[in-house]
């Protein structure tokens, strides 16, 4: 379908400024109110579900004439991915008891949250200028 195609191009974008924008000082650039607005906790967990959500159902999902699960594998899992941390950074943020299970998820996904942001990202506008090719 056409909206989650177009979901999983904006929320693959998102998401990935968002995880690699974490970390950047304000430069007083006209991209400081996204990344403040980015960085407030509530907004990142609604960003990282809704990236989630739409990277599974656009595996599930395809566009007409694409092939099911190969021909929107690395967008959708990318955005699963960049969601997942998101996630796993607000829950790491706001929980009482860190077992190692999440030790182990965090030192995968939230230690390198930046090359995920990278590959959200760039998943995320390579699918928007190419589509229809296979496995983007």
């Amino acid at each position: 379908m056409v909206q989650f195609y177009l979901l999983s191009v904006i929320l693959n974008i998102v998401s990935g400024y968002a995880l690699v924008s974490i970390a950047t000082e304000p430069k007083g650039g006209s991209f400081d109110g996204v990344r403040q607005f980015l960085k407030d906790p509530p907004i990142r967990l609604a960003v990282g579900l809704l990236a989630f959500f739409v990277g599974f159902f656009k595996m599930i999902n395809v566009m007409r004439g694409d092939i099911p699960v190969v021909g929107d594998l690395f967008p959708s899992v990318a955005g699963m991915a960049s969601g997942f941390t998101m996630l796993l950074e607000y829950y790491r943020a706001n929980a009482k008891f860190i077992g190692p299970v999440l030790e182990k998820l965090d030192g995968i996904f939230v230690a390198n949250r930046r090359i995920v942001g990278i590959g959200a990202f760039a998943s995320g506008v390579v699918h928007f200028l190419f589509a229809n090719v296979i496995f983007l």
